[in-house]
This record gives structure tokens, C-alpha cells and sequence, in this order.
């Protein structure tokens, strides 16, 4: 029996589309560049970048690890946060009714807005930034997984309470595995806004020293010209932030590939 090509795999053709056309864009970039000799001061070959990034390897990805803790950090105070008023919202609807307003007002206030206020007040530079970050990422959590909590089988809702279950009972057995989906979906959009948040709280901090992030090398890059290295810290910023998505969805895909139709 002759084996099917590797082509003709659904998830190959997923991995496969996307990076050719990449490497297509970045065929074009560069002969773009090439051709119309653009200086690289204004936009720099992806040849260039590329040697940039190797050149100040070391200290980009010392920057590149100063962001991502404070993008773990706030994603798992969100995580944990964004769950714990889900719970609190799917048992009282009164509850839910009074502060999910302000839930929303979190998710509308702009962070470079409030990020100030915040850095004067806490006057840890790492805890002020995690908390600005943790204030993006925190609200897709929410209503992702408050969605989920109430999406329940009304039938299965029914049999529940015909047995007499308890809130809690109800809450573990039924209303969280019918989440998970949702919640998952949450954890995409919010690992994302993580990284975002991070970023932005440290545009606005704008301090220097050893222990910066990638925004305060994109900051420091601009200020000397330096293009190369500000596309070579974007291109890192853009990367962790797919790998982050990337990441959710496999924990998403192994955790409900199972039992759920959304993953199998």
C-alpha cells in the first residue's frame, strides 16, 4: 500500500502555507531592497536584520527574557484572577450585575493611560509592570470563561438538579468541562495581550540599565538609528508572541482532543 505524500496531510499543509508564504514576503523584501537600494536607515533588508540579530544576539535575548518574565508572570496572575471572578460572577447573577461593568472598564481604559499612575504608586519597576500587564490580559479570561460557565446542556442542567446537586457539585462536574473550550479560547487571546501589555508598560516606564526589555532596546535603537536592531527586536516580539498562541493551542488541543468536538 502506497503511503500518501506528506502534502496531501491536513496538518502539514497548515504548517507548510504559512511559511511559504513567508519566506515569499521575505523574497520580495529583500530584492525590494536590493534593487532600489533603499538605505537601510529607513528600511533595512531582511539580510541585514538577520545579521543584526545574530550580531547583538546576547543582548537582545538578555531583553527578550526580561519581557518574557513579566509576560508569564501577568499571564498567570490573570489566569488566575480572570477564573477566580468567573466562579465568583457564575454563582450570583446579583454579583455579576454589579461589577462586571468594571470588568469591562479594565478591558477599555487604555494601559499607556493609567501605566504612569501605576509605576508611581508601585514602586517596584518589575511589580508595576506585571500589574499594567495583568490589567490587558485579564478580561478575555473573564468573559471567555464566564461564556463558558453558562453554556451548559440545559438537559444535563435539569438532571443535575433533579439529584439535587449541590453549587459546587454543579460548578465542578458540569459547568467546567462545558468551559474549557471557552476558557481556552481566553488563554489564546489573553497570552497575546500579555506580551502586549508587557511591552507597552515598558514603552511608558522607559527606563534603562541592565535589566530592560525588548521595548526599551526598540526605544534605544530608534533614538540612534540603529533600524536593524529596532526590525531585529520587533521580529522577536512578533515570534514570541506566535510561539505563545502557538503554545495555547497545543495545551488546548491535548487537554480536549479526547472529548470535544471543537478539538478532535
Amino acid at each position: 500500500m502506497l503511503e500518501k505524500p506528506l502534502i496531501d496531510d491536513a496538518r502539514v499543509r497548515r504548517a507548510l502555507a504559512p511559511l511559504a508564504l513567508g519566506l515569499l514576503l521575505l523574497a520580495v523584501w529583500q530584492a525590494v531592497c536590493v534593487t532600489l537600494q533603499v538605505p537601510v536607515y529607513l528600511v533595512p533588508s531582511p539580510a541585514a536584520i538577520a545579521g543584526t540579530l545574530l550580531e547583538d544576539w546576547s543582548l537582545l535575548f538578555d531583553a527578550l527574557l526580561v519581557t518574557l518574565r513579566i509576560t508569564f508572570f501577568a499571564f498567570a496572575l490573570a489566569t488566575v484572577v480572570g477564573v477566580a471572578v468567573a466562579f465568583l460572577f457564575v454563582q450570583s447573577k446579583l454579583l455579576e450585575a454589579c461589577l462586571f461593568p468594571y470588568a469591562i472598564l479594565l478591558q477599555v481604559t487604555p494601559v499607556v493611560a493609567i501605566a504612569p499612575l501605576i509605576i508611581i504608586w508601585v514602586k517596584t519597576p518589575a511589580a508595576a509592570l506585571t500589574i499594567c500587564a495583568t490589567m490587558m490580559a485579564v478580561f478575555p479570561i473573564i468573559s471567555n470563561t464566564v461564556l463558558g460557565l453558562r453554556s451548559v446542556n440545559p438537559g444535563l442542567l435539569n438532571l443535575f438538579r433533579l439529584n439535587r446537586a449541590t453549587r459546587w457539585q454543579v460548578l465542578v462536574r458540569l459547568r467546567v468541562p462545558s468551559a474549557l473550550p471557552s476558557f481556552f479560547g481566553g488563554l489564546r487571546i489573553a497570552s497575546g495581550l500579555s506580551l502586549i501589555g508587557a511591552v507597552v508598560a515598558e514603552f511608558v516606564a522607559g527606563t534603562g540599565g541592565s535589566s530592560t526589555g525588548l521595548a526599551y532596546q526598540i526605544l534605544q535603537a530608534g533614538f540612534e538609528l540603529n533600524i536593524p536592531r529596532l526590525f531585529a527586536a520587533l521580529f522577536m516580539i512578533t515570534v514570541t508572541g506566535v510561539l505563545l498562541f502557538a503554545l495555547m493551542s497545543a495545551l488546548a488541543r491535548f487537554s480536549l482532543k479526547h472529548w470535544h468536538e471543537s478539538e478532535a
